[in-house]
This record gives C-alpha cells, structure tokens and sequence, in this order.
C-alpha cells in the first residue's frame, strides 16, 4: 500500500528519518523551516501545505518550490489546525497510511490537539507518530506489536478501553479496564519478541519507547 511522510510543526526531528520507503512527501508550512535547517533534500519533498502566515507565501518558499518543483497548497480555513488540513490533501491523493514526524514537543496544546486529529481520523487512515523518545499511534481491538522486546509499552486509554488482555508484557492485563483520570497503563516493559493487545469497548493509545 502507499505510505506517505508528513512533517508538521511540532518539534523538529534531530535527523531526517530514512525516506526510501515513501511515496509521497509532505510537510506544512512550520515545518519547511526546520527541515531547511536540517538540510533536508527539498528535491523529495512533494508538498507544502498551510495558512502561509495569514495567507501569504513567502517569496522563498515560492522560489524553494520552482526550483524543487514540488506544490504549493494554500490552506486558509482557521476553524482546522495545519495538521488536519494536511491529512485530508493526502487522503484525497490516495494514501490511507501516513507516518507523521513533529506532532510532539514545544507547545503542549498543540502536542493534544494533534492527538485529537488523529482520533478524528482513525477510522480513516493508518497514522503513526515518531519523535525522538517515542512512536505512539491509536491500535485496533485486536493488535499485534512486533521486535519490541525490551521496549518501553505504554496504553493510554482515550478516554477509556475496556476489557483490555494483553501478552508479552512484564505486567500482564486480563480483561481489566482503562480509564483516563483512574487507571492508566504507562511504563510496562516487552518481555516478548512480539505483545499482543486485545480489547473490547473504547480507544487506546499505544506508545513503544525507541
């Protein structure tokens, strides 16, 4: 299936992740200057959407794309974040898998509004964050995790789940609840080569430590 790469302006990556295996490029607007600080190969990059600082496009990134020959897509609507905007430019190009870089990090209403966006479109597309201490996406009822032995597994409830069976973990769950403000279920550790997580009712947000 088609993977997509996004970049959005949360904390910058400290280095460019491995970008072979995508096939389609994207940042928003806040992130096109971080990754120009990264030298980032903007000869990669496909997209760059966002409000352009009350709907003005700087003249360098206008330069920036003739000279890359990647697009240019002015998003205006304040009522969506530039995330949000930028997830439905790629769902409408097709792609239903998307890993997303700079979503964590800075200012922390962003970091939960971005969690928010990707509850909004879970049933949607296949997202995945990373940043420099984690990855963490929403999983199904049923999920297998694999070469994490080890790791650092975190469930976040979102904001309950219930009747949650986990193995492979250090501390097992059988058929027990999470709920966000009760219980949650941070800082668990892979025992096993693969976990498997299973659950009834609700959503949950994993987290595998790097």
């Amino acid at each position: 299936m088609k993977k997509a790469l996004l970049f959005i302006n949360g904390e910058a990556p400290k280095t460019i992740t491995d970008l072979s295996g995508y096939d389609l490029i994207a940042c928003t607007d806040g992130a096109f200057h971080y990754l120009k600080q990264l030298k980032f190969p903007l000869g990669k990059l496909d997209l760059i959407s966002g409000d352009f600082d009350s709907h003005k496009i700087e003249e360098e990134i206008i330069q920036q794309a003739q000279d890359h020959q990647f697009e240019i897509i002015e998003t205006p609507d304040q009522n969506k974040t530039d995330f949000h905007k930028a997830l439905e430019i790629i769902i409408e190009k097709g792609f239903e898998n998307i890993d997303v870089f700079g979503a964590s990090g800075g200012e922390q209403d962003h970091f939960l509004g971005n969690l928010s966006v990707a509850f909004a479109f879970k049933d949607k597309v296949n997202l995945r964050f990373f940043d420099e201490y984690s990855s963490y996406y929403f999983i199904p009822k049923k999920f297998t995790i694999s070469d994490v032995k080890g790791k650092m597994i975190s469930l976040m409830p979102f904001p309950i789940a219930k009747n949650i069976e986990t193995k492979g973990l250090k501390w097992p769950l059988y058929k027990e609840d999470l709920i966000l403000g009760e219980r949650i279920g941070t800082r668990n550790i892979a025992e096993n080569k693969d976990v498997i997580i299973k659950y009834k009712q609700g959503d949950l947000l994993i987290f595998v430590g790097n």
